[in-house]
């Protein structure tokens, strides 16, 4: 049996990108049962992509009982529904046969990975003072995307003249506005930029010079999104909600690795619960970015350590 649930955290400050803002996240925790188990997990329905707490929940409730997790990649597509039922299989066979789920999956032992933190959008006096107040993470992420994000750059590198510096611009820059920051970045010492044009309309890509690493995420969701991405990218974000669960995310690692990309394994907001199974997936990426409890003002019970080591594996109690 299958249910689903809606819960809401919320978050420790306002979180901002170019397409809005918001002071909670709220997400959908399935759960799967049998012979007196549970498993569980929780995904996090995505308005860009078309879905909605109601929608997903539907298409949860939709599914056969009793339904195998191999039999689920084509029950549903790509996307935030297949993703929660997915992950709570998996837990629930973790929990079934008393093997952690990096072991069923065939992985090695998973360990602890460096992750980013982001700061949300702001002005250029805000981001400054954020980053200055993070700067001692090892990895800074900035959300960027619009016409005037020059003076954000230097404030923040200013504020943390020592962090690696990544920057999203999520679909919030023109091909020519990317091309005029290109070097500001590199001098700045940006080591990538993420998704700096609109999916769909990011064809200049494969013109115009990448003189440091550009990240598909909106522009990659699974397997099938690797062939639209030669010659325009050089790293893709794998994102659970987008590949439709841990089983598509390690498919989609393997692929892309294979077809010469680098890989960044990244969260929507969420709890620990939503991060637990994507640290599988970030072990050996060359990014990870898995900091939405970081983000939150409350969390699950045994939520996730995150400390100098960074991210680290989920303990039994939480997940896998």
């Amino acid at each position: 049996m299958i249910s689903v649930t809606r819960d809401t955290f919320r978050l420790a400050e306002v979180f901002t990108i170019a397409r809005g803002s918001r002071t909670e996240a709220q997400v959908l925790t399935v759960r799967a049962f049998q012979d007196g188990v549970m498993g569980w997990a929780e995904c996090v329905p995505y308005a860009r992509y078309g879905e909605t707490l109601d929608s997903v929940a539907a298409q949860i409730e939709g599914l056969p009982e009793g339904i195998h997790r191999q039999d689920l990649q084509d029950a549903l597509p790509a996307g935030a529904a297949r993703n929660a039922v997915d992950c709570a299989l998996w837990d629930l066979a973790g929990k079934l046969t008393g093997a952690p789920v990096w072991q069923l999956a065939g992985l090695a032992k998973p360990r602890p990975q460096i992750t980013a933190f982001t700061l949300s959008l702001d002005s250029p006096e805000n981001m400054r003072a954020a980053a200055a107040k993070h700067a001692h993470r090892p990895l800074l992420k900035i959300k960027l995307g619009t016409p005037d994000d020059m003076p954000r750059l230097e404030a923040v590198r200013e504020g943390a003249p020592d962090a690696r510096i990544i920057v999203d611009a999520n679909e919030g820059w023109t091909a020519d506005v990317y091309s005029d920051l290109a070097p500001h970045l590199l001098r700045l010492g940006v080591q990538m930029v993420e998704q700096p044009l609109p999916a769909g309309d990011d064809a200049m890509l494969a013109e115009i010079e990448r003189p440091l690493p550009v990240c598909a995420d909106e522009s990659c969701h699974d397997r099938a999104s690797l062939p639209d991405l030669k010659g325009k990218y050089d790293m893709v974000n794998i994102k659970l909600d987008k590949t439709g669960g841990l089983t598509e995310a390690l498919a989609l690692r393997d692929a892309a690795r294979a077809a010469g990309y680098q890989v960044m394994v990244g969260c929507m907001v969420g709890s620990s619960l939503a991060m637990a199974p994507a640290v599988l997936v970030a072990q050996g990426a060359e990014v990870t970015d898995l900091d939405g409890p970081l983000l939150l003002a409350e969390d699950r019970d045994h939520p996730l350590t995150f400390d100098a080591g960074g991210v680290h594996p989920a303990s039994s109690e939480l997940w896998g």
